[in-house]
């Protein structure tokens, strides 16, 4: 492969890695995006302060055949944990480019339970932007490639 299109999938691979990033970051701060919209930044709902990052989402937003799966995990500390450190690391490993097999397998796992969660999608029957970044994520995990702009970190291995 070229280096423009190795490049090129190092910006897929870092604006990925962005969303994911920018999401924890928002939960855990509150900064008037999705989790303090509307409010002042830094709201009570920002899990810094006190709030459920997946009591929202997970306690009123989730649709289709697995809403009281999901329903009743709404809240829990330990599901607050996974998902908060599920999002840093899936959106520091691709950022980075550290571990983006693994942060790859991890984002893959979540954005499957994401889009389960919202079963079926309002916009295009069975697909939404959970499956298509699925399949970016799939390329990551699978590709055989050299990854440009990224941290050597690949000497410390992970599970």
């Amino acid at each position: 492969m070229k280096d423009r299109g190795l490049y090129a999938l190092a910006l897929l691979r870092i604006g990925l890695g962005y969303i994911f990033l920018w999401a924890f970051l928002d939960k855990l701060f509150g900064f008037k995006y999705a989790t303090c919209a509307g409010k002042a930044t830094g709201c009570s709902q920002a899990w810094i302060h006190g709030g459920s990052p997946t009591a929202g989402f997970l306690g009123h937003a989730t649709t289709g055949p697995f809403a009281n799966l999901y329903h009743h995990m709404a809240g829990h500390a330990l599901v607050d944990w996974a998902f908060m450190l599920g999002l840093l690391f899936v959106g520091f490993g691709l950022v980075f480019g550290a571990w983006v097999k693994s942060a790859s397998l991890a984002g893959i796992a979540m954005l499957a339970l994401m889009w389960s969660s919202l079963l079926w999608p309002a916009q295009t029957p069975g697909v939404d932007e959970h499956i298509i970044y699925i399949l970016v994520l799939l390329v990551f995990l699978f590709g055989n490639f050299p990854n440009k702009w990224t941290l050597k970190l690949s000497r410390i291995k992970l599970p």
